[in-house]
């Protein structure tokens, strides 16, 4: 029989783990020895955080990003399809979102192996339900265009559909968030309502504030290097 397939919650940052992963979920994964991760180097930090005798030496590690090779994952279920169970794990949040992970979780479904997703945080969901906008219908958009011409383009299309009565969610790399915020000033209209949701689960500070554009142009939060999220609506 084949192994099984966990996909992995880990914190959001300097979290506590005994805060917002269950404890079922923290006995599965110590007793994994085999997993796909986004960063090999943050995935055994986490495991040393979680049991600090975790057997490392004796895992083995298969790098999962946007640099592996289609060739390369098509091998990573080898040890699984003899038996193994594998975990996989993102640089934060759950895997498969905004991340990798869903390439091996699909050659796991062509190859009938089980796939079991465990319960943790992500903060794509954190985010929106804490922003008071449409929960019913809602698309996660990802990152944005790096080009402004581009990018104004397609926050205005975002505005759109927000304005249509479907949150729209996303996300920038961290020091590019003042920008981002300065270019939803900018190009958005004054009355779409903007919810930024910023350290979600740190320990010390935490800010999710629902406004107005037109609000936000006067209280602009200091956000350069802080994982944050972003939501459109009306």
């Amino acid at each position: 029989m084949p192994g099984k397939i966990f996909l992995i919650p880990v914190t959001l940052g300097d979290s506590d783990y005994n805060r917002v992963i269950p404890e079922k979920v923290l006995e599965i994964t110590r007793g994994l020895r085999l997993f796909a991760a986004e960063e090999i180097r943050s995935a055994r930090r986490y495991l040393r955080l979680i049991d600090p005798g975790f057997p490392i030496e004796s895992t083995i590690f298969l790098e999962l990003n946007e640099h592996t090779g289609d060739s390369e994952i098509e091998h990573y279920l080898d040890p699984v399809l003899k038996g193994t169970d594998m975990g996989i794990m993102s640089e934060a949040g759950l895997p498969g979102i905004a991340d990798p992970g869903s390439k091996l979780v699909m050659l796991a479904h062509k190859r009938k192996i089980r796939v079991i997703p465990l319960t943790g945080p992500s903060s794509i969901v954190m985010a929106l339900i804490a922003s008071g906008l449409n929960g019913q219908n809602f698309t996660f958009n990802g990152y944005h265009p790096v080009k402004p011409a581009e990018r104004a383009a397609k926050l205005r299309e975002l505005e759109k559909r927000a304005r249509e009565g479907f949150s729209q969610i996303f996300m920038e790399t961290p020091y590019r968030n003042n920008q981002l915020l300065e270019d939803l000033i900018k190009f958005l209209n004054p009355n779409t309502k903007l919810c930024i949701a910023a350290n979600i689960n740190h320990p010390t500070e935490e800010f999710i504030k629902t406004l107005k554009i037109s609000d936000w142009k006067n209280k602009k939060p200091e956000l350069h290097k802080i994982p944050a999220v972003f939501v459109l609506g009306k």
